[in-house]
């Protein structure tokens, strides 16, 4: 009985700590129409510090919405485009002579924002990727012999064009399995895209965004998302879809075994477990269901699942594994 009320009243914090996400969201409708999805998994993203892969081909709004999403929160955003030329320094900064001084004085690079867009990532070469995989993991920086702490929230949203791979470098696995979620970024609905049509005659696309959110309403909701209960079944239940990744054959779905190259890391339960608790904070409830885990299983391990060389020659992809894998595992 207790347990209950303190639920009942950690569910009330949690209301009341909420009602930020719903002021950023009525700023992005003003520019931002549809895509709603990717909308949420950007706020649970920075609500427990992940970071997002977008995939979509180009004019899908997508760096309208990061832009939109950066002023609606308050935060320093910077969009730093990917080329096969550019160099880490580009991205981090470097050091720099004064002859004033006869001394070298760093200069800090776009990466030292709040929210940063790095567009069409995979363009880059890999000492370009290292040195945003050092930014994303350690939240920190490193420019000559020196290490600068990155602002708090720091959230990397990359994307990258499914379709083009001209000129391209594969992202590591190492860095892939960073981002907490591969987000994939869909066309507009008719309706949706009248809307868009019209917008863009009137300009009313360039309408200005109130800033809504402080800095601590961001803090004050990361710590109630710890405190969100988490029923020992869901947790198993976290597990054993990630385990079903890499053994499906112990679940009951041998037919996995030759689709699947490698599976989930345990970064997955990790991200799986954190993603959940941020999405009860979305419906503003204290505790985690099944229908958290399922609602955002699909963007937390489609990156994280390699399929194999049967899959590819029958077009089965990572979505169609997870598909199979969510209605097999046992639901508590």
């Amino acid at each position: 009985m207790q347990h209950a009320v303190e639920l009942e009243e950690l569910g009330t914090r949690i209301t009341e700590a909420s009602r930020f996400i719903q002021k950023a969201e009525v700023q992005l409708s003003r520019r931002v129409i549809g895509q709603h999805d990717v909308i949420r998994r950007i706020f649970i993203a920075m609500l427990v510090n992940g970071h997002i892969l977008l995939e979509g081909v180009p004019g899908l709004a997508k760096t309208l919405i990061i832009r939109t999403f950066a002023a609606a929160m308050n935060l320093k955003f910077q969009r730093i485009q990917f080329t096969p030329d550019m160099l880490p320094a580009d991205l981090i900064g470097t050091m720099i002579y004064n002859p004033k001084d006869l001394e070298f004085y760093p200069r800090k690079g776009p990466v030292f924002a709040n929210v940063i867009l790095a567009d069409e990532i995979n363009r880059s070469p890999a000492k370009v990727q290292s040195a945003l995989l050092e930014a994303m993991q350690e939240r920190q920086v490193t420019i000559g012999t020196q290490t600068f702490p990155l602002e708090e929230p720091f959230l990397v949203l990359a994307t990258q064009n499914p379709i083009e791979h001209e000129g391209t470098y594969v992202l590591p696995e190492a860095q892939v399995d960073r981002f907490m979620m591969k987000v994939l970024v869909d066309y507009p609905s008719y309706d949706e895209e009248l809307e868009i049509m019209l917008q863009s005659a009137t300009n009313a696309a360039s309408a200005p965004i109130i800033p809504v959110v402080q800095a601590d309403d961001i803090a004050k909701a990361r710590a109630l998302i710890d405190l969100i209960y988490v029923d020992p079944r869901v947790q198993r239940y976290i597990v054993d879809l990630v385990v079903a990744s890499r053994k499906p054959a112990q679940y009951g779905i041998a037919s996995l075994e030759t689709m699947i190259e490698f599976g989930a890391s345990p970064r997955a339960s990790i991200f799986l477990l954190l993603a959940s608790k941020a999405h009860a904070f979305l419906q503003h409830r204290a505790y985690i269901t099944p229908e958290d885990v399922k609602a955002i299983a699909y963007d937390t391990l489609r990156h994280r699942i390699r399929p194999g060389y049967e899959a590819e020659a029958d077009n089965v992809k990572p979505d169609d594994i997870i598909r199979q894998i969510l209605q097999h595992v046992q639901v508590p």
